[in-house]
This record gives structure tokens, C-alpha cells and sequence, in this order.
């Protein structure tokens, strides 16, 4: 992931400029992760051992996401929304 990539996404998603702790912008970085991950794969079909972390990425964000879905109900579908995530 590229520093400015991960710049972007946190002065979008946070509350402050250096806001890295919260769900929204952990969901966020996870995205983008998984977004890159995605793209390795389609070039690299046997990467197995890669391909298991992405599922532990995959399941983390899905655990922050429904910790998000309890605690703020409309900060949960903007997200969702922003990154075109299917629920």
C-alpha cells in the first residue's frame, strides 16, 4: 500500500487528519488491502499462502464492520456506500 494512498483514505474517512484508530478508516485501509490483494490474484491463481491472509483480512474487516453496524447505524451505510461494499 503507498503512504499517499493510505493518506487519502484517512483524511476521508476520519474525523481528524491524523484519526487511524477508528472503525470507518480501519475499514477503509482494509479495503483498499484487500482491493490490491484482489488484483495480485487474477495474476497469481497459486498463491495459496496469499491467499489465506487476504481471507484473515476479509474476516476482519467483516467483524469491524458489524461492531460499526451496532454502534452507528448511519455511519455504517455511508461506508458501506463510499466503498461499495456489498451487504
Amino acid at each position: 500500500m503507498f503512504i499517499e494512498d493510505r493518506d487519502a483514505i484517512i483524511k476521508k474517512f476520519g474525523k481528524t487528519e491524523n484519526d487511524t484508530g477508528s472503525s470507518e478508516v480501519q475499514i477503509a485501509l482494509l479495503t483498499h488491502r484487500i482491493k490490491h490483494l484482489t488484483e495480485h490474484f487474477k495474476t497469481h491463481k497459486h498463491d495459496h499462502h496469499g491467499r489465506r491472509g487476504l481471507l484473515a483480512l476479509v474476516a476482519r474487516r467483516r467483524s469491524l464492520l458489524n461492531y460499526l453496524k451496532k454502534k452507528d447505524q448511519n455511519s455504517y451505510k455511508n461506508v458501506i456506500g463510499e466503498l461499495g461494499i456489498r451487504k
